[in-house]
C-alpha cells in the first residue's frame, strides 16, 4: 500500500512539472547596442533563427543605437515585420535614426525614463544631410512601416524631415520623441524602467526567459572584422605572396597569406560584406600576378592589373556596397577601407624592403653547415663552375639553364635574365646553379 502511495505521489508531481513547464511562456530577449551595420543583421538573423528554434512565443528586443547603415536596417526591418511571432522593441535611451526605423517595425515599442526615438535623417560621416533622393526613400520606409503596425504615417515621415532653402541643403521639421511624447502620439506603449518590466507586461503567468549571446564562433567572426585587425590581414597577405614569389618553395610564406586570406574573407562573408564577385576578383589578380611572375616576361599590364584587382577586392569587401552601388554607403567607410589598405601596403614595403630580413631571420635556421665543417651538399658529377650555357627559362632570380645539352635547376645574382641568354655558373649548391650573363 506504501508503495502504490508513493508511485501515485510520484506520478502526480510529474504530472504537475510537465504541466508547469507545458504552460510556461518562452521569452526570448536579445539586444542591439551598437552601430547599424552588417554585423549587426547578421546578429538579428541568428537571434531569430535560435527564437525560430526554441519556438519561442514573444521576442524581446533591448535597442540602444544612434543609428547606422540604411540598407542594413531595411534588412533588418524586414525580418522582424516578416516573423510569425511577437516582437517588442524595449528602447533603452536611444533608437535615433535606423534605430527609429527598427522600432517602427516591432509590433509594440516600450520606452525608459530618458528615451528618444525619431531623428531619422539620413547624413553623411559629418552629418550633414544628404540630397533628397535619399531623404524621400527613408521617409517612404517610416510610413509603410508604420502602416504595418496601424501607427501614425505621416508622423512617422516626419522623423526624417524636409530639405528647405534656397540649396535643398538644410534639414527642418525633424520630428523626434522622448517617452512620455511617443505615448501622447501612440508610438510607445508604457515607460517602463528595465526589460523584466517589459517581460511582465507582456506575458501572463510562468514565464521561461532565455537571453541570447553570440556563440564563441560568431564572436571569433565578429573580432576579425575589426578595421585594425584587417589591415595586419592585407599587410600578411601582401607580405606572404611577395616573399613566396621571391623565393618559390619557402612554404612558411604562402601558408601565412593564405590564412591571412581566409581570415580575411570568410567572416566579411558570413556577415554579408564580401560577395562572391568580390572574393573572384581577389583570386583573378593573384592569377593575373602569378602570370607575369612566372609565365610572361617583364613586367607589365597583367602584374599591374593583378595588383590593382586585389586591392580593389581587398578595399570592396571592406564597404558594404551593392553591386559597385555606393548610394547608402557612408562616405566615411569608404575613406576608412581605402586608408587601411594603403597604410598596409606601405607597411608591407616597409617590411620587405626594410625589415623583411630581420623578421625571417627568426624563423630561418641559422646554424651554418660549411665545407669546412665537414658538410658538403654538392649532387652535381662534377665541378660546373666556370661553364656557359643559356637560360632555358626566364631567370627572376630562380629558372632553368642548359649546359651542354642538359637542364639545370639555376638562380641569378639578382639579375633578370631573358630565355635565350647566354649565362655563366658562378657557384652551385646542391643541384642548384648560380649564374650571371656571360660577358
Amino acid at each position: 500500500m506504501k508503495i502504490m502511495i508513493k508511485i501515485y505521489t510520484l506520478l502526480l508531481a510529474i504530472l504537475t512539472i510537465s504541466h508547469t513547464v507545458v504552460g510556461q511562456q518562452k521569452v526570448f530577449v536579445f539586444a542591439v547596442k551598437e552601430e547599424i551595420g552588417p554585423v549587426t543583421n547578421r546578429y538579428v538573423t541568428l537571434a531569430l533563427a535560435e527564437a525560430t528554434k526554441q519556438n519561442s512565443d514573444v521576442l524581446i528586443l533591448e535597442l540602444d543605437t544612434y543609428g547606422g547603415a540604411l540598407d542594413a536596417a531595411d534588412q533588418i526591418r524586414t525580418k522582424i515585420l516578416d516573423f510569425p511571432k511577437p516582437v517588442y522593441v524595449y528602447v533603452n535611451k536611444n533608437a535615433a535614426s535606423a534605430g527609429a526605423l527598427i522600432s517602427l517595425a516591432c509590433d509594440s515599442i516600450y520606452m525608459s525614463a530618458g528615451a528618444n526615438i525619431g531623428s531619422a535623417t539620413v547624413v553623411n560621416e559629418k552629418g550633414e544631410p544628404l540630397p533628397d533622393k535619399y531623404q524621400s526613400y527613408m521617409r517612404a520606409l517610416m510610413r509603410s512601416t508604420a502602416q504595418a503596425n496601424h501607427r501614425n504615417e505621416q508622423k512617422a515621415a516626419q522623423m526624417v524631415g524636409v530639405l528647405t532653402g534656397a540649396d535643398s541643403t538644410t534639414i527642418s521639421k525633424v520630428l523626434a520623441y522622448s517617452a512620455k511624447e511617443a505615448i501622447a502620439n501612440h508610438f510607445c506603449e508604457a515607460e517602463l524602467n528595465s526589460v523584466e518590466a517589459v517581460i511582465k507586461r507582456v506575458s501572463s503567468g510562468e514565464v521561461a526567459v532565455h537571453r541570447y549571446e553570440l556563440s564563441v564562433a560568431e564572436r571569433i567572426i565578429a573580432f576579425f572584422l575589426n578595421p585594425y585587425l584587417r589591415g595586419v590581414l592585407i599587410l600578411i597577405m601582401i607580405a606572404g605572396i611577395y616573399y613566396e614569389m621571391s623565393a618559390p618553395g619557402i612554404g612558411f610564406a604562402l601558408l601565412a597569406s593564405l590564412t591571412a586570406a581566409m581570415l580575411y574573407f570568410v567572416p566579411s562573408y558570413l556577415n554579408g560584406l564580401a560577395e562572391n564577385w568580390e572574393i573572384l576578383l581577389f583570386i583573378i589578380g593573384l592569377v593575373l600576378l602569378g602570370l607575369e611572375v612566372f609565365v610572361i616576361p617583364g613586367f607589365g599590364v597583367a602584374g599591374i592589373a593583378g595588383i590593382a584587382l586585389i586591392l580593389m577586392s581587398l578595399v570592396l569587401v571592406m564597404i558594404n556596397n551593392n553591386a559597385l552601388d555606393f548610394t547608402f554607403v557612408n562616405t566615411q567607410s569608404i575613406y576608412q577601407a581605402l586608408g587601411i589598405a594603403m597604410l598596409s601596403t606601405i607597411a608591407t614595403g616597409v617590411l620587405v624592403f626594410i625589415g623583411g630580413e630581420k623578421v625571417f631571420q627568426r624563423i630561418a635556421l641559422k646554424e651554418s653547415f660549411s665545407a669546412a665543417n665537414g658538410y658538403n651538399a654538392n649532387f652535381l658529377a662534377s665541378d660546373m663552375r666556370g661553364k656557359i650555357g643559356v637560360a632555358h627559362t626566364v631567370l627572376r632570380p630562380s629558372g632553368k639553364v642548359e649546359i651542354e645539352g642538359e637542364i639545370y635547376d639555376a638562380y641569378s645574382t639578382g639579375e633578370y635574365l631573358e630565355t635565350g641568354s647566354t649565362i655563366v655558373v658562378v657557384d652551385h649548391l646542391g643541384t642548384q646553379l648560380k649564374v650571371k650573363k656571360a660577358g
